[in-house]
């Protein structure tokens, strides 16, 4: 499991640490385009990434495949996989076009939304790298082909900083773009992302060039059937802090960006578990594939506590030094004062963060993905998005209070999904003793 999870969770800090890079960088230039990277990240995300999580079917189907020894199954799963991210891009692209215009109607701050719109817009351009990279990702982590991926994302890193460096401020002739060039960056290291896992793939299987990449209808109805849960579930989870963050935008600029800056931090530190999660989804994928119940236990029960250890001590770390956590983002006292207490409110929700994406994975590899859909509907929506308007609005506690609110959610949420694991993972092992 660690040789496994350790390289996809690096990969999944990489995949955050582009967007840290992207706020330090705006971070210099005022509280306004950090607000608008906010508004902009979150609403192409929502959209962009709850797409792509239709391609989380391919997890459960080649990795029991893998572990079935089923290679021609893994690669039908791989080129259904691209075919549904050549559907999905101009949706995605189409949807974030005409969305971007309605941010003025939900009372965004003004200053923040000039900035806003521009960068949407640019960031719209990489929606086709960024899904079939999804695709082949899958794909090549489903055989325990990690190590590339970890490497992929460094390298996208490199290219990101540069781009900011390049096209936020204008060095070496390039345009100064202020936010939307940081958005210029992104697109040019999601490219590097996919030629380079491309690459990887046709140099691992050169067969992939010889098989059939006609589109499978039985097999993209079988993706579906699992991802269209587990978008869903994503599609729960960013649409609620699309949502928060939206409203977040009401307040004065310093506010948004604490916001801002709290959403980022907790976003890597669930980087960590989200690798573990993917690893668990292929462990007991593979179990599952080669029949072998009580190793999909194990393999459930040993990320659960990979994800425990890791998120405890991020729970210190954000309880122990909020601000000057703050601090690496930006300067700007204000921001930073309104960022440190609601960094110490998500000290308290880590470590069921980290149950309940680390049980979404092993419980997708098992071919469940609707459990977790209804558990993040149950605890975002129906409880902690409304006690955190309520808090933020009713009760006059503006962002700090919509984040409580959410933390109710997030404690809600990783609560349920590991009393459901413990009930599967009871049936894996009574599975095994009737096998055996």
């Amino acid at each position: 499991m660690l040789r496994l999870a350790a390289p996809l969770a690096l990969s999944e800090i990489g995949w955050m640490a582009m967007g840290i890079v992207d706020t330090m960088f705006v971070g210099r230039l005022s509280a306004e385009a950090i607000g608008a990277i906010s508004v902009g990240t979150t609403v192409f995300h929502t959209l962009a990434i709850c797409a792509g999580g239709l391609l989380l079917g391919m997890d459960t189907l080649v990795a029991q495949a893998a572990g079935a020894g089923d290679r021609p199954g893994s690669q039908r799963s791989l080129v259904n996989g691209i075919w549904l991210a050549a559907f999905l891009i101009p949706i995605v692209m189409w949807t974030v076009w005409i969305a971007a215009p309605a941010l003025s109607r939900f009372g965004v701050n003004p200053s923040v939304l000039g900035d806003a719109l521009p960068y949407i817009h640019a960031l719209n351009w990489s929606t086709a790298p960024l899904l079939l990279f999804f695709a082949l990702r899958r794909y090549l982590q489903s055989f325990g082909v990690v190590r590339p991926i970890m490497w992929t994302l460094f390298g996208a890193n490199l290219v990101n900083i540069a781009g900011n460096w390049l096209f936020v401020f204008g060095n070496l002739g390039a345009p100064r773009l202020g936010a939307e060039g940081s958005a210029w960056a992104t697109f040019w290291s999601r490219m590097f992302m996919v030629v380079s896992l491309a690459a990887i793939a046709w140099h691992r299987e050169h067969e992939l060039t010889k098989i059939s990449w006609r589109l499978d209808l039985s097999r993209l109805s079988e993706i579906l059937r699992l991802g269209l849960p587990a978008a869903g579930q994503m599609a729960v989870e960013f649409t609620v802090w699309t949502a928060a963050t939206v409203l977040a935008g009401r307040f004065a600029a310093e506010v948004l960006a604490g916001h801002q800056i709290a959403l980022m931090v907790v976003s890597t530190t669930y980087m960590m578990p989200l690798g573990i999660s993917a690893a668990a989804a292929v462990r007991v994928g593979q179990a599952i594939g080669r029949g072998d119940p009580r190793g999909a236990a194990h393999a459930g029960w040993t990320a659960v506590g990979l994800g425990t250890l890791v998120m405890s001590c991020t729970s210190v770390l954000l309880l122990l030094f909020p601000g000057l956590i703050a601090r690496l983002f930006t300067p700007d006292a204000a921001v930073i004062a309104a960022a440190t207490p609601i960094l110490r409110v998500t000290a308290f929700f880590q470590l069921f963060d980290g149950f309940q994406v680390v049980i979404t994975g092993a419980l997708r590899g098992a071919g469940d993905t609707r459990t977790p859909m209804l558990c993040h509907l149950g605890g975002y929506w129906l409880l902690g998005f409304p006690f955190g308007i309520w808090l933020a609005f009713g009760a006059a506690m503006n962002a700090l209070g919509m984040w409580m609110g959410l933390s109710l959610g997030v404690i809600t949420i990783g609560s349920a999904l590991l009393l459901f694991w413990w009930g599967a993972a009871r049936r894996f092992e009574r599975a095994a003793v009737f096998y055996h």
